[in-house]
Parts: C-alpha cells; sequence; structure tokens
C-alpha cells in the first residue's frame, strides 16, 4: 500500500491570503500546505480521501492519471468543494465514480452538488458533467473498497462526526477532537498512524492541538505518527526539531510505502 499526502493545510491554507508570517513567507517547501487530501494506491486502484478545493492542482503536481474511488471523511468545504475536478476521471473510466461517504450525507450533497450526484439531472446537449455513485457507510462496520476492508473510524469534530478508516497497517484520522474508545481500540495494532494537530497550546474546540495529538499518537502505540491539517502557526523544520520521536510532521507531496500486517 502507498499513502501519498495531497495536501495537508488547514482550512486557509499555507501561505495564508495577505500573512506575512515566518511559515507563510518560508522558503522552505514543506511549509507550503493546500488543502487536506491524500491518494492511497491499494491493489486494485487508486482511493483519494476527500476532493480539497486544490485538488486539480494537487492531481497534477503528482502525476495523477487515474482514481477510482474517492472516500469523503466529513462534508466541510475544504474537504469536498474540488469535486468537480473527478470528472476527467468519469469520462476516462466511461463509468460513474464510486464516492464512499458517510450514511446520511446524502441529502447534503445532493443539496450542494445537485449536477454531480442527482442521477435525474442530465447535462444540455453536447457538454457533459461528472458523474458519482454515492456509498454510505456507517461507524465501524467495515465496507470493501478496490479489494480491501476499510472500517470507519469516527472522531467527533465539533458538532460534526469525522470518518476516517483502518485499512491493513494503516490508520488515518483527521479535523479530530479526541479518540472515542471503540476508535482507539480499533487503531492498535497499525503501524502507520495519520492525526490532524494545529499549533502547540491553545486548545482549539474542534481539532488536536500539537500536545493532544501526541499524547493520542503514544495512547495508539503506532510506529510512526504523521500529523497533518497544520496551521501557519507551526514550521515544518521546528517540528522536526521538537515533536518526540515516532511523530513527524507530513509534507504536500510525501509517500509512504505501509507493508501489509503480518509480514
Amino acid at each position: 500500500m502507498e499513502l501519498t499526502f495531497l495536501g495537508t493545510g488547514t482550512s486557509f491554507g499555507i501561505p495564508v491570503i495577505g500573512c506575512r508570517c515566518p511559515t507563510c513567507t518560508s522558503e522552505d517547501p514543506r511549509d507550503r500546505r493546500t488543502r487536506h487530501g491524500a491518494l492511497i494506491q491499494l491493489p486494485a486502484g487508486r482511493l483519494l480521501v476527500d476532493t480539497p478545493p486544490e485538488l486539480r492542482l494537487q492531481l497534477v503536481r503528482e502525476g495523477v492519471d487515474h482514481v477510482e474511488a474517492v472516500w469523503l471523511t466529513h462534508l466541510h468545504a475544504d474537504h469536498i468543494h474540488g469535486a468537480d475536478d473527478l470528472r476527467v476521471f468519469r469520462f476516462r473510466a466511461r463509468e460513474d465514480m464510486p464516492v464512499h461517504c458517510p450514511e446520511g450525507a446524502h441529502h447534503e450533497l445532493l443539496r450542494r452538488f445537485p449536477y454531480i450526484f442527482d442521477e435525474t439531472i442530465g447535462p444540455p446537449p453536447g457538454s457533459s458533467i461528472p458523474r458519482f455513485r454515492l456509498h454510505g457507510f456507517r461507524s465501524l462496520e467495515p465496507v470493501e473498497i478496490l479489494g480491501l476492508s476499510f472500517l470507519p473510524l469516527p472522531v467527533p469534530h465539533g458538532p460534526t462526526t469525522v470518518y476516517g478508516f483502518r485499512v491493513g497497517a494503516l490508520g488515518y484520522l483527521t479535523d479530530g477532537k479526541r479518540l472515542p474508545p471503540r476508535t482507539l481500540e480499533a487503531l492498535k495494532g497499525v503501524r502507520v498512524l495519520v492525526l490532524n494537530a494545529l499549533w502547540w497550546g491553545n486548545p482549539h474546540p474542534t481539532h488536536f492541538n500539537m500536545e493532544e495529538a501526541v499524547e493520542a499518537a503514544a495512547a495508539v502505540g503506532a510506529e510512526t505518527t504523521y500529523l497533518t491539517h497544520l496551521t501557519h502557526r507551526v514550521r515544518h523544520q521546528e517540528l522536526l526539531e521538537t515533536l518526540p520521536a515516532g511523530v513527524e510532521p507530513a509534507y504536500d507531496g510525501l509517500t509512504l510505502e505501509i507493508e501489509d500486517e503480518g509480514r
């Protein structure tokens, strides 16, 4: 399995518009963070995690020419408002792309993107629109995607529930504030863990800060934890120097090879 971080920033992205802070003006390319997204190469194809506003730029940067399925963690704008960029893959495949989303999200997706998700709406003659097929998943009930079993893992994000997943030796969570007991238990034994983390200090009501993410990583006990959804209040090199062993900041374009369990 191969994991590529497409975007590792928060909803503002980095550099933040009009900001002249050390991170936003940094010459280190690892400090330039687009909105959250990831790509997982599986034996039967590629799974895209979220569709952020910069999706086209991210996929062009990584040389991606096909995607077989999508996992939506939740419906906040910075995680889904690049959905239209997927239409090129649908046209090449000449079939609807499966989009896996939390059960109950269908109505909101239909309201925001009727031309994509409403099967009763067709394109004007001579034009084309993307077409996806929605598949709802339920908390902690496994679903098969591209030949592997994914376990949807809920984490609280203010009034919203965000759904990461476990697949094999990978645990992937974004936009969470804590690990509920059943989610924590489901993560035991992963080799690679992905968690969101904003900054040091000053606890946030809906996201982990660095201290909370480090504590959660220790509770899971993965060999390596990668932090994503980072703000402009932290620089990559400084995080490398201050985070404990086994916890690292991710960056846009970072690719990891993750061995299957049991090897």
